[in-house]
């Protein structure tokens, strides 16, 4: 399944590096974009077949995510961001809700604009994908660095008014989370 996952990005990054070239819809002036979003955190399929063995179900982590995006280039970005748990992890074992301590996670990486098209004269679609790596503390304190894939697909109206919607798979935690928010480039 992963290598299907990364062969559909792979080919999908290369039709976007030929179309995506010179159709940026945020101008060159503005270099980063600031947002504010959520994050919900869900438990991957490889962990369902021990859970299902214990009867336990895992209920999805809500985050608030704070998201700053550096553009050096118009294809290229450095993403920073910061994820602040809204809740514990929780989880239902035998019909008994059990919570756990969420940590906070920071992180960065590269991303690139795969592609990107104007729909009308105010508003602009584009989609971006990279790797990014992320660091959390866990129970102990101790830090847990995982690399992340992440993509996202935005909307852009008027050139600096952003919403956007993506995902994410942390590999060295096997997490999936969905991500959605707003923000403006500045």
């Amino acid at each position: 399944m992963k290598i299907i996952l990364v062969t559909f990005l792979f080919s999908f990054g290369i039709i976007g590096r030929i179309n995506a070239q010179s159709l940026d819809s945020i101008p060159d002036t503005r270099k980063f974009e600031l947002s504010f979003g959520n994050s919900l955190l869900f438990i991957s399929h490889s962990d369902i077949v021990s859970i299902r063995t214990q009867k336990a179900i895992i209920i999805p982590t809500s985050a608030m995510l704070l998201l700053a995006e550096f553009r050096p280039a118009k294809r290229f970005r450095i993403p920073v961001f910061v994820t602040i748990p809204l809740e514990s992890k929780q989880f239902l074992v035998n019909g008994l809700l059990v919570n756990e301590r969420a940590s906070p996670t920071f992180g960065t990486g590269f991303q690139f604009l795969l592609y990107g098209f104007a729909v009308g004269k105010k508003v602009g679609i584009e989609f971006e994908a990279g790797g990014l790596g992320s660091c959390l503390f866990t129970e102990t304190g101790q830090p847990r660095f995982a690399p992340v894939g992440a993509g996202r697909m935005k909307i852009i109206k008027e050139k600096n008014f952003v919403m956007y919607l993506g995902s994410s798979y942390s590999f060295g935690i096997n997490a999936f989370s969905l991500l959605y928010g707003t923000g403006f480039a500045f």
